[in-house]
């Protein structure tokens, strides 16, 4: 069951949230998916999950805590959309990953990006979001 508003319970989970993006490794990680992994292919989309490719970690570390923490938000432990209002680095990471969604889910899981592609295609904020960053993601990959 969806929260209908937020409280100040999903405040203080949010402020956990923040803290834990800020932690050192999880910072680094963050900082090297976005930097460098652009994938242009489904192969470039999908050969990160190779255990020696030199993004594998960051990239199971990156994604594992997007999932988690979208997952809040499908479960309705958060609100959905106040979540999705403060956390949109994981979208912008979906719209780099969406379009090979089908190959990463048949190279690995199909439950990856399960819980970011329902914060993505089932709240108003996330709708709205991708929409951007699916442009910018576009307009970045165009010019690299």
């Amino acid at each position: 069951m969806q929260k209908e508003h937020p409280d100040h319970l999903d405040a203080d989970l949010l402020l956990k949230i923040y803290d834990l993006r800020r932690e050192a490794v999880m910072r680094e990680s963050r900082a090297a998916i976005n930097r460098d992994y652009w994938p242009r292919t489904a192969e470039e989309a999908v050969e990160v999950q190779r255990p020696d490719h030199p993004l594998n970690r960051a990239y199971r570390q990156t994604t594992g805590y997007w999932e988690m923490v979208y997952s809040m938000a499908r479960h309705g432990v958060i609100h959905a959309e106040f979540l999705v209002e403060n956390n949109g680095e994981g979208l912008f990471l979906f719209a780099r990953v969406e379009p090979y969604l089908v190959q990463i889910r048949e190279a690995s899981s199909p439950r990856a990006f399960r819980n970011t592609e329902w914060v993505a295609r089932q709240t108003e904020m996330g709708r709205t979001l991708m929409e951007g960053f699916r442009a910018r993601a576009a307009k970045l990959l165009s010019g690299k």
